[in-house]
């Protein structure tokens, strides 16, 4: 029988034949290494559409509000992450962040909405 050595840290393993570390500690370590770039990118897109949902609920206690897009980007919106769109009948594309929404109009302006629809799911 061969030994193996644990690929995090390179102690001998000992126990069941297909076991790959020494210790779990070993093993979380060496899996938390390797998915570490994956986990880092996700987390930065979750906290940048959480940053935008709330950022739209802020700017729009009422349900529905026409504002300045600058006014988003102040507060430092980001209109690249958004969660889902809907395209309308007429072509006008609502882009959302979880059930906060929005829809960029001419010169600038921005209707901000809430779909209260999917709320009671």
């Amino acid at each position: 029988m061969e030994n193996k050595e644990c690929p995090e840290c390179g102690r001998p393993v000992h126990g069941r034949i297909d076991k790959k570390f020494c210790s779990d500690a070993c093993r979380n370590a060496f899996n938390n290494k390797a998915n570490s770039a994956t986990t880092n990118h996700m987390r930065n897109v979750n906290n940048t559409l959480a940053k935008n949902r709330r950022i739209l609920i802020e700017m729009n206690p009422t349900g529905k509000k026409k504002t300045h897009k600058d006014k988003l980007l102040k507060k430092g919106f980001d209109f690249d992450y958004y969660t889902n769109s809907y395209t309308t009948k007429a072509g006008d594309t609502y882009r959302f962040c979880y059930e906060q929404g929005y829809l960029l109009l001419d010169e600038g302006f921005v209707l901000l909405v809430e779909n209260t629809k999917d709320a009671s799911a």
